[in-house]
């Protein structure tokens, strides 16, 4: 799930450089900045609350 996290990462990052660098394309940089921050707070609530692991019920 990790590898799968930092591939798309290293997606929304490249389109966002080329959202930059692309004239007229300042879109791309937004959506990929978007994609980018969404992306990295899901890994990141995903790995703090344990996902994957059944803890039973409560």
């Amino acid at each position: 799930m990790l590898g799968f996290i930092l591939l798309l990462l290293a997606i929304w990052l490249v389109l966002s450089i080329l959202g930059l660098v692309i004239e007229g394309l300042f879109w791309l940089f937004v959506i990929g900045a978007v994609l980018f921050l969404a992306t990295a707070a899901w890994g990141w609530v995903k790995r703090n609350t344990g996902a994957g692991t059944n803890p039973g019920p409560h």
